[in-house]
């Protein structure tokens, strides 16, 4: 086919927005295409993943804007280009590009147009990820004011997304997701907005919903951006991290299949490049979805991976050990992790329900309950419903441990009607697994059986095998007699004392033995009666009279 014909059908392609059909004919067109046809194909080769055919089109179109007598299209293709390598986190070349988009502008006497500020978007973003989050939310207020002169959609949508993100930073959460919001009004229902552009403020407000725990923006986020892709015929829209955090999303929501095809996506299109860090996040959440489904091996593999890549495996590996019953080592590595100077305050707050799980099956229910207290203050701090529910919960599970199932119910009720108002799924279902304990604690089997069915429905759904199990074990437990298995008369000792809300170290001290042995005894107990916390261990010698 003719060059000439080649390059109006991509242009149709392209009008069209199929970018698959715009990038190939495109490539097929030669090198008689004009500085505007070559950034058409820059976007369409990006859009379907092909980066270095995007790259090298952008740098082309650059070059022939200048030749043809357009420096504001050689800079706004240039700071395209800068913007992108940035984001890819090839820092050097974004460097060298940002400066070329300078230079055209001094050459050229635009010091008096738009790209200015554009640039200062980029600085303001600079200052922000720098750690100068109330020093950016003052530059970009500057820069919103100072954009009001020109009618440009793209830069006051990016300037009103540095200042949502910045004011997040600065402990501003719901002035700041109030921008980002309007942000996310404007990519997906206005005009003049490029797919590459809605595609990067979709990213940065996910990934912002995901430091300040707002799941059910993230999820509704996701679902407008999903039905968007749909008129986007072969986008790639999402890279690396966003990936992984949609997978977050799909994961919490119940999407389980379709958090794991997110994760798979990632590797296809990064190579499993150990370098780049969305490599390292994929890994740990291809992890979580192994060890939630039961897949101790594989699981494990997976969070050793995402170390040698530079990616905290914590509290996924913590949580598998606990599953596969070695108590101490989970207790001593949530421990250290959740320990950790310098770590920031939303990580921190990642670790600390896993904390709480991990030190009551410790015995540690003194620092179980300092630990629920501070995710408490997280959650105010954070204004995070989610976080809130996930306090109650962890509130709820010290009760059972301290033998209150009264207090325990109504804080466990609160987690639960907080998480199904989120759609979050799998925590609905194992709230109603604590719940159900704490109901037969109070004589009320009924409910607990209630509770039970609903569970265990629910992980059959998703496919948590180990939970459904443990939902099953439950279920059909005997209700009268001690009738304790295959425990040592000391384990069924330790196991009363247990139920009374002693630590180890009270055990130790009234059964004269190290607190050593009595982890072991603990770790025995758990892995004999497949339970992985003191508060099932309660609930189970309250339901057999042990107590």
């Amino acid at each position: 086919m003719p060059a000439v014909s080649r390059r109006e059908q991509a242009r149709a392609a392209y009008d069209a927005r199929d970018w698959p059909a715009a990038a190939g004919a495109y490539a097929g067109a030669g090198h008689e295409l004009a500085a505007v046809d070559l950034e058409r194909w820059g976007l369409a080769a990006f859009l379907v993943g092909r980066d270095e055919e995007s790259d090298s089109a952008r740098e082309r179109a650059h070059y022939a804007f200048l030749a043809e007598g357009d420096p504001e299209g050689a800079v706004r293709v240039g700071h395209t280009l800068a913007v992108t390598l940035r984001v890819r986190g090839e820092v050097a070349r974004a460097s060298g590009w940002f400066s070329q988009v300078q230079t055209v502008l001094d050459q050229h006497g635009l010091g008096a147009s738009v790209w200015p500020l554009y640039l200062g978007v980029s600085a303001g973003m600079g200052m922000l990820f720098g750690g100068q989050a109330n020093d950016a939310v003052d530059y970009f207020t500057r820069l919103l004011a100072d954009a009001e002169a020109f009618d440009d959609v793209e830069l006051h949508t990016l300037i009103r997304n540095g200042l949502g993100q910045s004011l997040v930073a600065s402990g501003r959460v719901a002035e700041g997701l109030g921008w980002l919001d309007e942000v996310m009004v404007r990519v997906t229902t206005g005009s003049g907005i490029s797919p590459q552009i809605t595609g990067l403020m979709y990213c940065a407000v996910i990934d912002t919903c995901r430091r300040c725990f707002d799941v059910q923006r993230a999820r509704e986020w996701t679902a407008v951006l999903s039905r968007w892709c749909t008129d986007q015929r072969g986008m790639v829209p999402y890279r690396g991290q966003c990936l992984v955090h949609r997978s977050e999303v799909l994961q919490l929501h119940g999407s389980w299949p379709d958090a794991c095809a997110e994760i798979e996506r990632v590797f296809a299109l990064l190579g499993d490049h150990p370098r780049d860090p969305a490599a390292g996040m994929a890994h740990y959440q291809r992890g979580e979805l192994h060890r939630l489904r039961g897949d101790g091996a594989e699981a494990e593999a997976s969070f050793r991976r995402a170390a040698q890549c530079g990616h905290d495996p914590q509290p996924g590996l913590a949580l598998l050990r606990l599953a596969e019953g070695d108590v101490a080592a989970a207790w001593a590595t949530i421990r250290r992790a959740a320990g950790e100077p310098g770590r920031a305050a939303h990580d921190r707050a990642r670790l600390l329900p896993a904390y709480v799980v991990i030190a009551l099956a410790a015995g540690e229910v003194a620092d179980a309950r300092e630990a629920a207290k501070d995710l408490a203050a997280a959650a105010a701090r954070q204004e995070s419903s989610y976080l809130g529910a996930a306090a109650a919960f962890a509130e709820g599970e010290v009760d059972l441990a301290d033998g209150r199932p009264a207090d325990a119910s109504a804080r466990l009720r609160t987690a639960l009607v907080a998480w199904q108002s989120q759609g979050a799924m799998y925590d609905s279902a194992r709230c109603r697994l604590s719940l159900a304990r704490a109901c037969r604690a109070l004589g009320d089997e009924e409910s607990a059986e209630l509770e039970l069915d609903a569970a265990r429905a629910a992980f059959e759904e998703l496919g948590a095998e180990p939970d459904r199990r443990q939902a099953e074990q439950l279920a059909h437990r005997p209700q009268r007699g001690p009738r304790v298995g295959t425990l040592t008369p000391r384990e069924s000792q330790v196991l009363r004392l247990v139920a009374t809300g002693a630590t180890n170290r009270a055990i130790a001290a009234d059964l004269y033995v190290s607190e050593k042995t009595v982890a072991r005894h603990v770790a025995n107990i758990f892995l004999k009666l497949r339970i992985s916390s003191r508060a099932a261990a309660t609930a189970y010698a309250f339901e057999h009279r042990l107590v």
